[in-house]
């Protein structure tokens, strides 16, 4: 009964935030708007999501840490400045060829091999165990989409891809992970198809998390033409971009890849201007 309180009050105050958040964005842009009154707003708005973190916390003590657990190297706990929180969680996983290694030497090599060599490959499993940690993360009264993308975006989850599950589901967030795990890096990487899917939804993510290790190779509706440069792969990620949802914060992990100079600083850029995080790990992370 305490968790189902918890959780009761926690979605209403997620729903108030979410109105604050509007209404402050409005004002903000608003000339007419005093200093007296957004600063009002946002005390407000800091007061909520203070609130809303102590009951998230309260299920948790009722139900457990969390939903999964993430079994690593004893009880670490990282402080990475990801924002994990939200009413609608949307997880992406870019799943193309260069997933597979950081030096393009050995992702040409690993390409060519098994299957089951290309699961096994120490980048791609660093993937599969980061994923497996943001599930372990995520609040058990939110719910969450686990896409993976390379020249087509797929559910990684029982049903559309459009409907949102329940965190608190933890045999479909068990499946999800599984599912992860069984993936074949392949494809070059399209995110125009993925951001404009986002746009699509009736009902919109307010937190992505996109795990990646590049800029897209591929564009307008996956059609490329010959080599491509990283002027060219800095151009689509610039379009891809504009299909985005306004006001939704994107957190980035960015895992290494040689040969693309760019993708920091664009996604860092990417996360600045939507509010979010990026952090580019080290290898004994998770």
């Amino acid at each position: 009964l305490e968790v189902v309180t918890a959780e009761g009050l926690a979605r209403e105050i997620q729903e108030q935030l979410q109105t604050f958040l509007q209404e402050l964005a409005a004002l903000e842009n608003s000339s007419t708007a005093t200093v007296e009154s957004i600063e009002k707003l946002r005390a407000d708005v800091q007061a909520l999501e203070e609130e809303l973190l102590r009951l998230q916390a309260s299920a948790l003590d009722q139900e457990g840490n969390s939903v999964r657990q993430f079994l690593g190297d004893g009880s670490r706990q990282y402080l990475t400045g990801l924002f994990l929180g939200g009413q609608r969680i949307l997880i992406l996983v870019d799943s193309s060829t260069s997933m597979l290694d950081e030096t393009l030497v050995n992702i040409i090599r690993t390409r060519n091999m098994s299957d089951e060599r290309k699961r096994e490959a120490p980048k791609w499993q660093r993937v599969v165990k980061t994923v497996d940690w943001v599930s372990t993360q995520l609040p058990i009264t939110s719910r969450y989409q686990l896409w993976q993308f390379s020249n087509t975006t797929e559910a990684l989850l029982a049903g559309d891809k459009f409907t949102w599950q329940e965190v608190a589901d933890r045999d479909g967030l068990n499946v999800g992970i599984e599912n992860v795990k069984s993936l074949v890096p392949n494809n070059g990487t399209d995110l125009d198809q993925v951001f404009r899917a986002i746009s699509s939804m009736d009902e919109p993510p307010d937190n992505i998390f996109l795990i990646t290790d590049g800029l897209p190779t591929l564009g307008g509706r996956g059609k490329t033409t010959g080599l491509i440069t990283p002027k060219d792969r800095l151009a689509l990620f610039e379009d891809a971009i504009k299909s985005l949802p306004n006001n939704v914060p994107v957190n980035i992990v960015l895992m290494p890849l040689e040969g693309d100079p760019s993708a920091s600083a664009a996604y860092w850029q990417l996360a600045q201007l939507t509010r979010g995080s990026f952090i580019t790990p080290s290898k004994d992370w998770p």
